[in-house]
């Protein structure tokens, strides 16, 4: 590309990344930042890492920016990134910190990132495809690079950007407006610009800008109808037991094999997330029914179901994605009796979660206690956890402790 075309658009996109706005500040370590590796942020489109990058910019007096996805680099090669750091030099003059938004867009982009590493220069990368970074990061920057996958805002950021004060959580009023705050979040999720806009067409669009430009575009995807039919058919079907043969035959595709590989196009972009039973053996994990998770309710909520009829579905989803935020090894536990969620921690089952809408209903509770027993007798666990709308106590059955806690102060992490 011509040097000075790349010239405009740094200058633009630099312009526009530096331009002031509210952001919420979301939580990132400070050995993330401060690593001399090069700091890797992967996840859904829109989920903030672009808004990431300048929280991150505020700790650097000087640094470069590009944003590969642009609609002017269609043409953009990897030999194009030697003009791209002239044209960069030339600008703003010799820096030590690159933010690159985007840049798995370039074909063999990480020998270029490779060669600024060991010329000492700090680099922080953005990218939506997980597959595309693990296997390149995997490879070219083994042992040189850390990661961090971004999501939707968490509860405790949607709170923040709401101005919802740090108060007693435990008084009355507080905790009626935390529990419609609470639903607000159940229902419309935490993309940023979704929590900003209130609308909810707006995540309709998302949903469609996901599908066609991570999904369809990128993978060439030609049975479209098909396509789409199976993205809306797990997205109505979050946290319910499937298997591709089931998927093939609900929504009507002649091979296994190519739900299977739309799925994992679904995971590649972020949208979905597979949950395998827990067993010792990971061939057993593997040929058993995995649950399917969306990214973000509100995704979901928007093109699948009515919010009302789902709300349990719902609360369990937002019960994963916390876990995957907070890096836990999760799985669900099936045996007699079912567990949502089993955590692992080295080589032992640490943790057994239920999540329950309430527990008002006595086969219900009956249900969630039975299942939560059994996998604490399995993994030998004296302490469960059942994560409710509303309920709090405690219950000692057969030696065993059993904390009901609501979904917020779950989420908020209050002890």
């Amino acid at each position: 590309m011509d040097k000075n075309t790349i010239k405009l658009i740094v200058v633009e996109q630099r312009k526009n990344f530096e331009k002031k706005l509210e952001l919420i500040s979301r939580k990132i370590s400070k050995g993330f930042v401060e690593s001399k590796k090069i700091s890797v942020i992967s996840g859904i489109r829109r989920s903030g890492k672009s808004t990431l990058l300048k929280q991150i910019a505020k700790n650097f007096s000087g640094y470069y920016y590009f944003n590969f996805e642009d609609e002017r680099l269609l043409d953009f090669k990897a030999v194009d990134l030697n003009v791209l750091y002239e044209a960069l030099m030339e600008l703003y003059g010799e820096q030590r910190v690159f933010f690159f938004d985007e840049i798995q867009n370039v074909c063999g982009w990480e020998k270029f990132a490779c060669r600024l590493f060991e010329d000492g220069k700090k680099i922080f990368i953005t990218g939506s495809n997980a597959k595309l970074l693990s296997s390149e990061l995997a490879t070219t920057l083994s042992g040189r690079h850390l990661k961090m996958e971004l999501y939707p805002f968490s509860f405790d950021e949607f709170l923040k950007y709401e101005n919802f004060p740090d108060k007693d959580f435990y008084d009355t009023k507080e905790r009626s407006a935390l529990a419609r705050y609470f639903n607000r979040y159940l229902e419309y999720g935490g993309f940023p610009e979704i929590v900003t806009s209130k609308n909810k067409k707006e995540l309709e669009q998302l949903y469609q800008d996901i599908l066609i430009k991570d999904l369809i575009v990128r993978f060439k995807i030609r049975e479209t109808k098909i396509f789409r039919e199976i993205a809306l058919y797990l997205l109505s079907n979050i946290t319910a037991p499937m298997s591709f043969n089931n998927v093939r035959n609900m929504v009507g595709v002649k091979s296994v094999t190519t739900v299977k590989n739309y799925v994992d196009f679904f995971e590649e972009a972020y949208l979905f997330f597979s949950l395998f039973k827990f067993d010792y053996s990971i061939k057993k994990q593997i040929i058993n029914d995995r649950k399917v998770y969306a990214v973000d309710t509100g995704l979901a909520n928007s093109v699948a179901f009515k919010f009302s009829e789902k709300i349990g579905a719902n609360m369990e989803n937002i019960v994963f994605i916390e876990l995957k935020r907070r890096e836990a090894d999760i799985y669900y536990y099936k045996d007699k009796k079912e567990c949502d969620f089993v955590v692992r921690k080295g080589l032992r089952i640490s943790e057994a979660i239920q999540v329950s809408q309430n527990l008002s209903d006595p086969e219900t509770e009956k249900r969630e206690i039975t299942g939560l027993l059994e996998a604490m007798e399995k993994f030998n666990l004296k302490k469960g956890l059942i994560i409710t709308e509303s309920q709090e106590e405690k219950r000692k059955i057969k030696n065993k402790t059993i904390e009901i806690v609501p979904a917020w102060k779950w989420l908020l992490d209050l002890k």
